[in-house]
């Protein structure tokens, strides 16, 4: 029988109105590790870009709600508020929280970049649920860290209407199999509160050998990894098991270690 309390412990800050990071964490890293969240506080009265600068602010004492419970890793499951510090101050935020919490902490855009890295990713097409403005931001991000962006494809929830925990998994696949994609470039499914798995089944059915990521899924990857976890395509979900298959062959290519 397994230790449940042995398995290694995840935790995960979460925006306080998103539905879907905790359930795509769970489903992707399954019983390989066990998942515990902390909530950004909510801020009534503020629109998006102050929301985000405000949860920037709060993000150490949110990090701290975990006290000494003992985590082997933990992911910032917010990219918006991380696209607003850069690359290089991303990181730095990452680095400090890390040693006042003394285990790995990383953002979902810290766990994106490590992810290219190990799959030799170096071109984007962006599918964004975001407002023009943010995606615009989401994809200097992105060039700023030394990535090409092909195309930002937006989902809006509805007509006019912008909401990441509205949009549909039809209207996903609609708008990706609907665009003419650069040869050779990731599709990457930009927020961690967009319901994405069911989608990427499928469009990995229609074309496998493209890269997929999405925030949550390159979060559990990146913290499958650091907690000794990952690394095992056998065993883990199909997505997960998938990039692992093409980090192997890029680090073969290259005669690195994966």
């Amino acid at each position: 029988m397994m230790d449940l309390l042995a398995t290694p412990r995840l935790g995960v800050v979460v925006p306080p109105e998103n539905p879907t990071a905790e359930p795509e964490f769970n489903r992707l890293v399954g019983e390989r590790m066990n998942v515990y969240s902390s909530r950004f506080p909510v801020t009534p009265g503020k629109g998006l870009l102050e929301m985000l600068e405000a949860w920037n602010e709060a993000l150490p004492d949110t990090l701290a709600g975990f006290g000494a419970m003992g985590l082997d890793a933990a992911v910032v499951a917010c990219s918006a508020s991380h696209y607003l510090l850069a690359p290089e101050g991303d990181r730095a935020f990452c680095e400090e929280l890390s040693d006042r919490a003394g285990y790995p902490v990383r953002s979902s855009t810290q766990a994106i970049l490590t992810a290219c890295a190990w799959l030799g990713v170096e071109r984007l097409t962006l599918v964004s649920p975001y407002e023009p403005w943010l995606t615009e931001t989401s994809a200097g991000f992105w060039r700023a860290a030394g990535l090409t962006v092909d195309e930002a494809l937006l989902v809006p929830a509805r007509e006019g209407h912008f909401d990441p925990y509205e949009v549909t998994t039809a209207a996903i696949l609609e708008r990706v199999r609907g665009a003419r994609l650069a040869e050779g470039t990731a599709l990457l499914f930009t927020g961690t509160g967009m319901g994405t798995l069911a989608a990427l089944e499928e469009l990995g059915r229609d074309d496998g050998d493209r890269v997929l990521l999405t925030s949550n899924l390159a979060s559990a990857w990146w913290a499958l990894r650091t907690a000794g976890a990952g690394g095992d395509p056998a065993g883990g979900h199909p997505l997960l098991a998938r990039l692992e298959r093409r980090a192997a062959a890029v680090a073969v290519r290259s005669g690195a270690a994966v």
